[in-house]
């Protein structure tokens, strides 16, 4: 009997996924306690559109980061910091300021998790990795300048 799982069920399958199982561990097991629905027509065409618009969704989130690192490739951004006497900061440059930088410049939101910079102690020009979507980034360029 084919079903669709409505939960996780270990050793049998995850939630969304359609398998076929015995007909006795379905009626008897999953259909009664709400794990799984038998794969009718209507639960069928359910199943297709949810995962058609999943497939949707993730075309559109990879659409917005290509379009995002396409805005952000190749720029610059300036930072003032203060310094000591020698040239270098009092403590040093975080992604957190780097992303909150991209956001006035530039309006995007970025998780500072997802920027990729050297330490920067120091003034001076740095470059910069912002990973927007899976295999999606952007290469930026910090430019440390003195307050």
């Amino acid at each position: 009997m084919k079903v669709i799982f409505k939960e996780d069920v270990k050793g049998s399958g995850k939630k969304g996924e359609l398998k076929n199982v015995s007909d006795g561990y379905a009626r008897n097991f999953l259909l009664p306690k709400g794990l799984a629905v038998e794969a009718t027509s209507q639960a069928m065409n359910d199943y297709n559109n949810k995962n058609e618009a999943k497939a949707h969704h993730k075309a559109v989130e990879l659409q917005n980061a290509k379009d995002n690192a396409a805005l952000l490739d190749g720029k610059s951004i300036t930072l003032s910091a203060k310094t000591g006497g020698n040239g270098r900061l009092f403590g040093a440059v975080t992604s957190k300021e780097i992303a909150s930088l991209i956001k006035e410049q530039f309006s995007l939101d970025i998780d500072k998790r997802k920027i990729t910079a050297p330490d920067i102690k120091e003034l001076g020009s740095y470059s910069i990795e912002v990973k927007l979507h899976t295999g999606v980034s952007a290469k930026m360029t910090v430019n440390v300048t003195q307050a």
